[in-house]
């Protein structure tokens, strides 16, 4: 009996993570997610590394857990990974506020979003 299982909505030769609530505005990570995609793995991994940006940190986290599940959890081939896609998405927005002169105050919005990495294994050229 039991639930049927969920087909794999990804193909045989890819592999994803998922980073969720991450502490910076989608735009803001949506440049560092534009930096590395098409890239091959080894070479976005580098990129971030010596990337200036303070978000590069937790996307170079979730890069490298998905390359650990294509060779874990697909058996895939690590040197022939590809970032096929790197996309990002609006999260929850927390409202502050700070005091403004003659009693008023001013909105102060704290946004946070999501990043998915999925990599896929490229074919080898003849």
């Amino acid at each position: 009996m039991g639930k049927a299982q969920r087909k794999r909505d990804l193909g045989d030769n890819e592999a994803k993570a998922v980073a969720r609530v991450l502490r910076v505005s989608p735009q803001k990570l949506n440049l560092v997610a534009q930096m590395i995609r098409g890239k091959k793995a080894a070479t976005a991994l580098a990129d971030l590394e010596f990337s200036r940006k303070r978000i590069s940190k937790e996307v170079r986290k979730c890069l490298e857990s998905a390359i650990a599940n294509a060779e874990n959890n697909h058996d895939l081939d690590v040197d022939e990974l590809v970032i096929a896609e790197a996309s990002v998405g609006k999260s929850i927005v927390i409202k502050r506020f700070a005091a403004r002169g003659r009693g008023r105050m001013g909105r102060i919005l704290k946004p946070f979003s999501h990043l998915t990495i999925v990599v896929r294994q490229a074919e080898a050229k003849a």
